[in-house]
């Protein structure tokens, strides 16, 4: 019995040895393939696999858009403008002048009358005393403006005679083709109270712009003193002498 039951328990012993060595052979074999596998492939998103893939760049990729934009248009290129038209107060305008000043009231629309399209001629008249007229008259084809009032130098006289202020026109004077102007000169003192008085046969008439007539001074000529004075030109004769 003794020896039987030594038997039973030696083989009972050697099954479990052989079954705990078997266990141990079959894990030791899966470790090794876990081992040897190397890194899965992953398709999950985010993984250096999958960030590299063609398929998903393209699919994650924004659509391209053009990046060229159309040429600006160019700054300096400006609408034509339309010319100055300043108004001139006092001074020449090329043909006009408007505004107050000397220009002989109202605004200059023609050309300026000169010595190159009038004639002028220089009268004494008998009332008022030592006055003269001085008459300017249009031979041109056009209307011209005859602004200001002239710059009549008497002989050698190192300035023109003043104006008379009140004589200013409310309208520029305009001269048709043939038609006259005029502006009176009041040469020396009734009373002699002038002084500095000369008589002279030389007579400059300057225009406003820059042309000059000499009109002829018959007889012995003019006497002229201190108290020399023009008018503005006027559009008629009585005007000029009043």
């Amino acid at each position: 019995m003794s020896g039987r039951l030594t038997r039973t328990r030696l083989l009972a012993a050697t099954t479990v040895a052989l079954a705990a060595l078997s266990v141990t052979a079959c894990g030791g074999t899966d470790a090794s393939a876990v081992r040897n596998e190397g890194p899965a492939t992953s398709s999950t998103p985010g993984s250096p696999t999958a960030s590299h893939s063609p398929t998903a760049s393209a699919s994650t990729s924004p659509t391209a858009r053009p990046t060229t934009q159309p040429p600006a248009t160019s700054a300096t290129t400006r609408a034509p403008e339309k010319p100055a038209t300043g108004k001139v107060g006092g001074g020449e305008s090329g043909g006009g002048e408007s505004g107050g000043g000397e220009s002989g009231g109202g605004e200059s629309r023609n050309p300026q009358c000169g010595a190159g399209t009038t004639r002028t001629i220089a009268t004494p008249v008998a009332r008022p005393l030592n006055h003269l007229l001085i008459t300017v008259t249009n031979t041109g084809k056009k209307n011209c403006d005859l602004l200001g009032y002239p710059y009549a130098r008497f002989g050698e006289a190192q300035a023109v005679p003043p104006v008379d202020e009140s004589t200013h026109p409310q309208a520029v004077v305009t001269l048709a083709p043939g038609e006259s102007g005029y502006a009176g000169v009041r040469l020396s003192a009734a009373d002699g109270s002038g002084t500095h008085g000369y008589t002279t046969k030389s007579l400059t008439v300057g225009f406003r712009n820059g042309t000059a007539a000499n009109p002829s001074l018959a007889g012995k000529g003019v006497y002229v003193d201190s108290s020399l004075r023009v008018t503005y030109w006027q559009q008629n004769m009585g005007d000029a002498l009043n």
